[in-house]
């Protein structure tokens, strides 16, 4: 789309959020007309406004697989903005996503905290994720409050939602896996360890849950 007729079509419609559309769009390309659980944070609250939430929203589908699937809207540009057209990514480039064995999106709001704090870290330390990467805690659950050998993340390309080249430039959605203490001592003493951690992982997880109650170690 040329600057002109994105000016002429945001004109027309002050509601235009490109690429909100496009997550949008992605997730429907695997979830149809689905209705997703959505939660939008306070304006107040964003950092835009002076407070501490980056991230704009975020929406929780349920997969006939028997998880949910969670997709955050923010670290990529979402509303109207010229000067972002044509970029190579959008924004950071990518929207976070984890998928959870629940059956209601009530039981995904710890998952939905995590998702916030990790956007907080990328927009103040200037520090984005990649696919392959890990992401180490305290030696904790992540579910805090709650006990599980889950204690750090591992990030790969979504399973399910491909990347998009939009008008601002490529999205790619990241999913955050959890894995177990012992997993991520062995990945963060060799990073390169990570591929075999996943590919041992999707021989009982195929789509990569993050299972809290798991107490298997892949590695």
């Amino acid at each position: 789309m040329d600057l002109e007729t994105f000016k002429k079509k945001a004109a027309e419609d002050e509601s235009w959020a490109p690429g909100w559309d496009e997550i949008d769009a992605a997730f429907a390309a695997v979830y149809g007309d689905q209705e997703p659980a959505h939660y939008g944070t306070m304006m107040p609250s964003r950092a835009m406004f002076g407070g501490d939430q980056y991230l704009d929203g975020y929406s929780i589908f349920s997969s006939e697989k028997g998880y949910k699937h969670l997709v955050t809207y923010g670290l990529t540009e979402l509303y109207t903005n010229e000067h972002s057209l044509g970029g190579e990514h959008s924004f950071w480039g990518y929207e976070m996503t984890i998928k959870l064995p629940y059956e209601s999106a009530k039981e995904c709001m710890w998952a939905v905290d995590m998702l916030s704090n990790l956007a907080r870290y990328t927009n103040e330390s200037k520090r984005y994720l990649e696919a392959y990467q890990f992401i180490g805690g305290n030696g904790e659950s992540i579910q805090i409050g709650e006990e599980s050998k889950i204690t750090a993340l591992v990030t790969v390309p979504d399973t399910e939602i491909a990347a998009r080249d939009t008008l601002y430039g490529k999205v790619e959605f990241i999913q955050l896996v959890g894995v177990t203490e012992t997993e991520f001592q062995e990945v963060r003493r060799d990073p390169a360890l990570i591929s075999q951690l996943v590919e041992n992982l999707r021989v009982d997880y195929p789509d990569l849950v993050t299972d809290m109650a798991r107490t298997k170690d892949y590695l």
